[in-house]
């Protein structure tokens, strides 16, 4: 019975050294605790980065560990490397043959939160759902969204090196590159850059209201006005890009879309996203 219990001990012990992502928090405490990878956010872990997505080769067999390690938050960028995984929407939609609908996507492609890489685009809210997934996350609500872009500055001008990426016009900047545009709780990236998918639907939205100056003094974004309850729902998009929407004073911490189908394949490098724990 000693010899037993010692053995459930220790597998115990190494399931859970292996399962590091884990939040950590004392009983009926506030979260202490999150993966390196990620940030404590309320009462739960959010990417510090916008997600890069990668195929991993072999995932069930020769890359096992690498795919542990993703699922840890302790995967490096030479580890995926090193296992022969491809970045994919850096430059084009090449997620196939993970499909727009989610189809096809278990056990292919991984969201990882690395700094100083090209975060994915072209991505639709069900491939981005499927990748945090795969990686032992989920896209963060929208409540959860905003409570971690709390204290990333409300854009003014953009100075091309650390201020948040709303003025580009050619393209996102790698993740984390830009160290004025980070939030209070150390999250990179959550305004400009890439409009982030978050998880909730909502009646598709038909036109843009405006925030009251005393919530949005810069007038970020804020199409979450009619419904259309015929067509697709809206997934709800966050915190603006680069250039092409939710430019300059326009993008913000309460920047938000909901006129975006979730099926929608991004006609341009726009729409990234986010994982949280």
């Amino acid at each position: 019975m000693r010899h037993t219990f010692t053995r459930i001990t220790l597998t115990t012990t190494i399931v859970l050294m292996a399962g590091a992502a884990a939040a950590v928090s004392p009983p009926g405490g506030p979260l202490t605790r999150c993966p390196p990878d990620a940030v404590v956010s309320g009462s739960g872990c959010m990417d510090k980065f916008e997600a890069s997505v990668w195929r991993v080769p072999d995932p069930t067999t020769v890359n096992r560990r690498l795919v542990r390690k993703i699922q840890s938050g302790l995967v490096t960028l030479a580890d995926l490397q090193a296992g022969g995984a491809i970045p994919l929407g850096t430059t084009s939609d090449d997620y196939a043959p993970c499909a727009d609908s989610g189809q096809n996507c278990v056990d292919d492609i991984y969201a990882v939160s690395l700094p100083g890489v090209t975060p994915s685009a072209f991505i639709t809210w069900f491939q981005a759902q499927q990748a945090c997934a795969n990686s032992g996350k989920r896209l963060p609500t929208n409540a959860e969204w905003q409570v971690a872009v709390a204290g990333t500055p409300d854009p003014g001008p953009d100075d091309g090196i650390r201020d948040c990426n709303t003025a580009n016009l050619f393209f996102a900047s790698a993740t984390g590159s830009r160290s004025r545009c980070v939030s209070a709780r150390g999250a990179f990236d959550m305004v400009g850059n890439l409009w982030e998918w978050v998880a909730d639907w909502v009646p598709r939205s038909t036109t843009c209201g405006a925030w009251s100056p005393g919530v949005s003094p810069t007038a970020d974004d804020q199409c979450l006005a009619g419904a259309d309850t015929e067509g697709e729902p809206g997934a709800l998009l966050r915190g603006g890009d680069w250039g092409v929407f939710g430019t300059g004073p326009s993008a913000g911490p309460m920047a938000v879309f909901g006129f975006v189908e979730p099926s929608t394949v991004p006609f341009s490098i726009v729409f990234g996203f986010r994982c949280a724990r």
